[in-house]
């Protein structure tokens, strides 16, 4: 198609086909920016209810058919508590904006965030090592690249707080799944929610089937229903800008696929 000069693409992730269309030199843009919006709202309302203890004390509850020994354990409540963003994506902005309206002290790592930037985002940069250590709740943003294949590793894992909660709606690949599930079986009082895994779905004698601990979703993070006219509303105003020469707020560059996950 040698009069191509633009794609408007009204979903989420471009990485499957965007790299031939950029080095065409054919304008390529993306409505990602809106589907993260519902990832943040659903990682929202899981955190939510892993501070009031909710995913364990339901396991416990129907364990011991005891309210009061279902809830014996420390539940943090959402008063101050510690959230740790691995990556600071579309969903990672998206998601500290929405525990801003809240009184959690998010703390993030992410090699691609200035401290300019995390100071403007109102968020702290430590190191992965740090943000599992501190974290009541992780949740996992980082880019699915070939450098970040299972940089999740079993020792970070381990180093967990007491009752902390795992979340993954980013991409399964970066965790090490062996040492998740080690992990899992020796520290009852974790929980990990996962929206996505590797391979997806979990190989049939994977322990992430039965483990008690572990809430597995079918990759349900992104856009449905009216959500998805949201997409295509954005596409249709980026058109629109395109046509008048005005500044497009989500054309996808090489510099943007490089972090893309």
């Amino acid at each position: 198609m040698p009069t191509l000069e633009a794609v408007f693409y009204a979903a989420g992730n471009v990485r499957a086909f965007a790299q031939p269309i950029v080095d065409h030199g054919i304008m390529l843009v993306g409505a990602w920016d809106m589907n993260a919006i519902p990832v943040a709202e659903m990682v929202l309302a899981q955190i939510l209810l892993s501070c009031r203890g909710y995913y364990r004390t339901i396991r416990d509850y129907y364990e011991v058919q005891d309210q009061g020994k279902a809830k014996a354990f420390h539940r943090s409540g959402v008063n101050g508590e510690t959230i740790g963003l691995t990556g600071m994506g579309m969903i990672g902005k998206r998601l500290t904006a929405l525990l801003q309206g809240f009184s959690f002290r998010v703390i993030v790592n992410d090699p691609y965030l200035s401290e300019e930037k995390a100071t403007e985002l109102g968020v702290e940069i430590v190191s992965l090592e740090e943000l599992f250590r501190r974290s009541y709740i992780v949740s996992n943003h980082i880019p699915d690249l070939p450098s970040t294949k299972e940089v999740l590793t079993g020792s970070l894992f381990d180093s967990m707080k007491e009752g902390a909660t795992f979340i993954n709606t980013g991409r399964g690949a970066q965790v090490s799944e062996a040492g998740l599930i080690e992990t899992l079986k020796n520290r009852p009082d974790l929980t990990a929610l996962l929206d996505v895994t590797y391979p997806e779905p979990p190989d049939a004698g994977s322990e992430l089937w039965t483990l008690p601990n572990v809430w597995i979703s079918p990759h349900i993070g992104g856009s449905v229903g009216d959500e998805v006219v949201r997409m295509a509303d954005c596409m249709i105003e980026e058109f629109q800008a395109w046509e008048s020469g005005k500044p497009l707020r989500y054309q996808i560059t090489n510099d943007v696929l490089s972090t893309m996950g």
